[in-house]
């Protein structure tokens, strides 16, 4: 099978690396243009460019994906099928190219968080499986028909970050069995209509405040979901602290308010009273400094037992 790889970020690689190392012809790959980044805003290639750089492969950076330049030089490839992981939203002249379809890897069970941030959702909302769904482009974002889902344990404690990068994997491996597949012959598909999605909007920053008047499970959720990007978050004296893991930390002490500190100590760390119960940060980080214990940023952050988090 001739392909044309479009992705963007880390995600992206295993795919993209199994495909390389298969029978089938990558003939080109589709990302971004380079953005600044960082404190010098020096230039940044996409990590599926780089990746394609060091095999040599022709790079496509468009800005506007109805460029009529770019749209010839795509049809000019002829590719049997275009593949799709972690990439922009398609137009249709792009969608109708290729004979064999443009297919998707998502990182859900389809029609369950469609959108942006699948990964993060399944974590914030307390589910205990997600997984991967490839399926072909239609007109409705995440909506086309199903070829291939492969269902996935998400691990008590697992974060966004972690989950994102088992996901890769498992998605690059059932990716390649679809399209050995195809090239057989063998795709069999199962429609999305009449399905009842759920949504997976792309995450904001007010989805990271932390309101301690909510039940613990539910805040450690939150934390894990947005861990490493965007970071959940909270505040004392004007400075936001963003709290990267936590753990149960039984139940509430008697008169204790939601977002009171019940233990801060330099050496065991920091413990935030909930709506129910108590949780323990384990990792955090103040603005402009680095990620760090509790018990580190104890000592160089005075905060007291009966303290109290904006809630």
């Amino acid at each position: 099978m001739r392909l044309i790889f479009m992705g963007t970020p880390d995600f992206a690689l295993p795919s993209l690396q199994r495909l390389l190392d298969s029978d089938h012809q990558v003939l080109a790959v589709v990302t971004r243009p380079e953005r600044p980044r960082g404190r010098g805003l020096k230039q940044s290639s996409p990590p599926v460019k780089l990746l394609a750089d060091s095999r040599e492969l022709p790079v496509l950076q468009p800005e506007n994906l109805k460029n009529e330049d770019f749209l010839r030089r795509l049809s000019e490839f002829r590719a049997d099928l275009f593949v799709v992981v972690a990439f922009r939203i398609l137009p249709q002249e792009v969608v109708g190219m290729p004979p064999r379809g443009t297919i998707d890897v998502h990182p859900s069970l389809l029609p369950r968080y469609r959108g942006a941030a699948p990964v993060q959702w399944a974590i914030i909302n307390g589910e205990t499986e997600t997984g991967v769904s490839v399926f072909f482009i239609g007109g409705k974002i995440d909506a086309g028909d199903i070829i291939s889902q492969r269902a996935v344990d998400i691990d008590p404690g697992e974060t966004a970050g972690e989950l994102s990068e088992r996901l890769a994997s498992i998605s690059a491996e059932v990716l390649l069995e679809v399209i050995d597949e195809m090239d057989r012959g063998e795709v069999a598909t199962s429609s999305q209509d009449g399905a009842k999605p759920s949504p997976a909007p792309k995450i904001t920053r007010q989805d990271g405040i932390i309101h301690w008047d909510r039940p613990a499970a539910e805040l450690n959720n939150l934390i894990r979901g947005l861990n490493p990007s965007p970071g959940a978050y909270t505040s004392f004296d004007g400075k936001t602290i963003k709290i990267y893991r936590a753990e149960m930390a039984g139940s509430s002490p008697d008169g204790a308010a939601s977002g009171e500190i019940t233990a801060a100590d330099a050496r065991t760390g920091l413990v935030v009273n909930t709506s129910d119960g108590q949780l323990s940060l384990t990792e955090v980080q103040l603005e402009g400094k680095k990620r760090m214990s509790s018990a580190e940023f104890l000592r160089g952050f005075r905060l007291r037992t009966g303290d109290r988090f904006e809630v």
